[in-house]
């Protein structure tokens, strides 16, 4: 099958929907279909020699974060120029409804089309505002899918229409076996923390007040956080006797995250909500890592309501430090966490999740058989 994705976000940036994209992209290579991936990104960017780059990106903020997009005449004719080009059988657009190439993509084609929402959005008066712009875009989809239960409200309260959920997929051979970073041997107890430091709705700022009520009581206690960012200013919220205990990584390599997985003695995710999944959960999961995790419908959904990792109160510091310092002190619970971890994320493998994506693109083919992805005439004149 001929595949063509198409992902709104820059490519040479990290992030949830990006690597959505491009582990999707190599399963389905690695069962034999041809895949293309369009996204926006500059032509020097170092990128895959299935990704096409679509221009460069510009910061947008978007759910609660800074998004990097591309929309424009540059973007447009090297969108239509791929799919005119790539004669897909089908075209996957991740995030429609983001003001980006997905949406470009949308317009310009004609054919079978599937599309993934991964976002969740309790309001939005861009959805809200932009609704019938998109309208003309998003009812030539004809196969719908969002990664989790509340990408489908949203989905459902802003747009309108129903989908099937097939959740976030993770390479779980990938972060099953690993050593820790060079150093941290003997490091005492070591909480862990990976994302973007300066996105308030990652919750960083919880978990640097839990830290700080737990250090007192705990000398052998350390922070590793990893993730772009400011990690002076980080370092300042901290109360300065204990600033020597928080380790910052920065940006890490693929290779470095997985090892900072097998580090941690529990890994904390202090989101405070706009997650629709929770990819890092996953990767963790993979690894084996004994998870701590705000207690948000996404998070306790992939955990299975705290069997496979520990929840705690929402934004509340408290809480989290209380929840840590137990799970800290009893390492039988911690490894019953982390054995349970590793069987539940295997329904998350990409082994999994790729067929019943397939199943997605062969039932919308099989309702226009001999149809490929081309131009509108429109755009063909």
């Amino acid at each position: 099958m001929r595949i063509g994705l198409v992902c709104p976000y820059d490519f040479d940036v990290p992030g949830g929907v990006q690597a959505h994209v491009r582990d999707l992209a190599e399963a389905l290579l690695k069962d034999g279909h041809h895949v293309s991936v369009i996204a926006p990104s500059a032509e020097d960017a170092p990128l895959p020699p299935y990704v096409v780059p679509a221009g460069r990106s510009v910061p947008v903020p978007y759910n609660g974060a800074v998004a990097r997009l591309a929309f424009g005449f540059l973007s447009a004719n090297r969108v239509r120029k791929w799919v005119r080009e790539g004669r897909f059988d089908v075209l996957h657009v991740h995030e429609p409804q983001v003001p980006s190439v997905g949406l470009l993509a949308c317009w310009v084609a004609r054919g079978p089309i599937v599309a993934t929402w991964h976002s969740s959005v309790s309001r939005s008066r861009v959805l809200a505002v932009s609704a019938p712009m998109l309208q003309s875009a998003l009812e030539k989809i004809t196969g719908r899918i969002v990664v989790s239960e509340a990408a489908r409200k949203t989905l459902v309260e802003h747009i309108g229409g129903d989908a099937v959920i097939i959740p976030n997929g993770v390479t779980v051979d990938r972060y099953a076996t690993g050593e820790p970073l060079p150093g941290w041997e003997g490091k005492g107890q070591v909480i862990g923390f990976l994302g973007r430091i300066d996105e308030p709705r990652k919750g960083l700022p919880v978990l640097l007040d839990a830290f700080a009520r737990l250090a007192p009581r705990r000398a052998d206690l350390r922070l590793l956080i990893a993730g772009p960012g400011d990690g002076d200013e980080v370092r300042q919220r901290v109360p300065e006797p204990y600033r020597d205990r928080v380790v910052m990584l920065g940006m890490v390599s693929e290779a470095d995250k997985v090892r900072v997985y097998h580090t941690v003695d529990v890994f904390c995710a202090p989101n405070l909500g706009g997650e629709s999944f929770g990819i890092v959960l996953t990767e963790a999961m993979s690894a084996g890592a004994p998870i701590l995790a705000s207690d948000i419908p996404a998070f306790r959904r992939v955990l299975g309501e705290g069997q496979a990792g520990a929840l705690f109160e929402t934004g509340n510091a408290e809480s989290l430090a209380d929840e840590a310092a137990r799970l800290l002190d009893d390492p039988e619970r911690r490894a019953k966490l982390s054995d349970e971890a590793r069987v539940a994320v295997r329904r998350y493998d990409w082994s999994t999740v790729a067929r019943d994506v397939v199943r997605v693109y062969e039932t919308v083919t099989a309702t226009q058989t001999g149809t490929q992805t081309g131009v509108t005439e429109d755009e063909d004149r």
